[in-house]
């Protein structure tokens, strides 16, 4: 049976040309970056000629890009490092209640530290608001940190508008772009950001290496120490073949870019019609316009996320039910919930999100079978059975189903 892939958001596949990329530095480029003999200059020459595709992916400086073995950890050392260069002029934060969890989980760690954070709350499609951001900042706040685009609903944030604010306060501001590059346009420069992380694994590279753009003059310190790497920012022997393939797919992701989402947006207006029309009881979550081409992310009344996603896994179909990193938790997304949405109803959400190799067929066939599978499951959820079928039920914790 032919497998339908609709999680990018979560991970995509190596794209045949990343891999041809990377095959040789596995091979017979194997040589230590470090070391001066013809070896070592020969990996550190792929290595500096990645980290200059990935600059110009971004329009960066070249000297600008950090490699790190992943979007989380980018998170990390831009949060953590900021925090412990900066404190003594402050130790207030501004985030949102819509991280994904390697900025929450970072924030709550500094909080512990005894760093002060504020955790700006959004509107129902996932949007910060711009007054607010002015009102939280204060004499002590040293960082902003605010995600471009969400992992779950795909709203895209004002990120130029929010850098400009921030900037003119002359405060830190980073911005955890994992889901934009490939998507929409990023470029440094014009969004105003001092910091911004990046991970191959969502634009059709390998897992395990990120990057985390450091503007020119911007006091952080080091998060992994050690060795003189990377500029003597961040220590460990640098994983050749995957920077050289994180460059390849960052510059086949930025080439591509216009045709690709064009595709993917195509195909997401396809599938998110089909869904509101054919099933009743559906709410699409994130804003209508202001999203990722490629995210589409509902809410069934009565129904658990969980069981849609098993019911689609038999007959083919990848989705998933908030983000792949806490799939496995029968918590309400923090997002949805961070929308308004009541737990009762965040937890029958399905994020599916479109590839650009994702064809109308594939599309067609889950809007056809998601309808079946909503109105089987519907037929034997107990939720339906205690509620009538009105949206004040879900505000009555008792009627929460877990």
């Amino acid at each position: 049976m032919k497998r339908i892939y609709l999680d990018h958001a979560a991970t995509t596949p190596i794209d045949p040309v990343v891999l041809e990329a990377m095959l040789p530095s596995l091979t017979g480029n194997y040589g230590n970056p470090s070391s001066i003999y013809a070896e070592g200059r020969a990996a550190k020459k792929s290595i500096e000629a990645a980290r200059l595709q990935i600059a110009k992916a971004i329009n960066a400086d070249l000297r600008e890009i950090y490699f790190t073995a992943s979007g989380s950890e980018a998170d990390n050392w831009a949060i953590k490092g900021i925090a412990m260069k900066n404190q003594a002029k402050g130790k207030h934060i501004i985030s949102t209640t819509i991280e994904h969890h390697a900025v929450l989980h970072t924030c709550q760690y500094l909080e512990k530290q005894g760093f002060e954070v504020t955790y700006l709350p959004v509107d129902e499609y996932g949007l910060i608001s711009l007054d607010d951001l002015k009102k939280a900042i204060r004499k002590d706040t040293i960082l902003v940190s605010i995600m471009f685009a969400n992992n779950e609903i795909g709203t895209i944030e004002p990120i130029k508008a929010i850098g400009e604010i921030v900037k003119e306060k002359g405060i830190i501001f980073h911005t955890d772009a994992v889901q934009a590059l490939g998507n929409i346009p990023v470029d440094v420069k014009d969004l105003n950001v001092d910091l911004l992380s990046l991970s191959a694994h969502k634009i059709y590279g390998p897992k395990g290496i990120g990057v985390l753009y450091i503007r020119k003059g911007v006091p952080i310190d080091n998060l992994i120490h050690g060795g003189a790497q990377e500029r003597k920012k961040r220590a460990g022997t640098e994983n050749t073949a995957e920077i050289v393939a994180f460059g390849k797919a960052a510059e086949f992701a930025t080439q591509h870019l216009e045709e690709n989402a064009v595709h993917m947006k195509t195909l997401r207006e396809v599938l998110i019609k089909g869904i509101m029309e054919k099933i009743p009881q559906v709410r699409l979550n994130g804003h209508p316009e202001i999203r990722l081409p490629g995210n589409a992310n509902f809410c069934f009344d009565y129904i658990e996320g969980e069981s849609i996603l098993l019911s689609l896994d038999i007959i083919g179909v990848a989705g998933s039910s908030g983000s792949a990193c806490t799939s496995g938790s029968l918590e309400p997304s923090h997002v949805l919930l961070a929308i308004g949405l009541p737990a009762g109803v965040a937890h029958g959400s399905l994020r599916l999100s479109i590839g650009k190799s994702t064809t109308l067929e594939e599309i067609n066939y889950v809007v056809d079978n998601l309808a079946e599978i909503i109105e089987r499951l519907r037929k034997m959820s107990p939720i339906t059975a205690e509620c009538p079928i009105d949206d004040a039920v879900f505000d009555k914790p008792e009627h929460h189903h877990h």
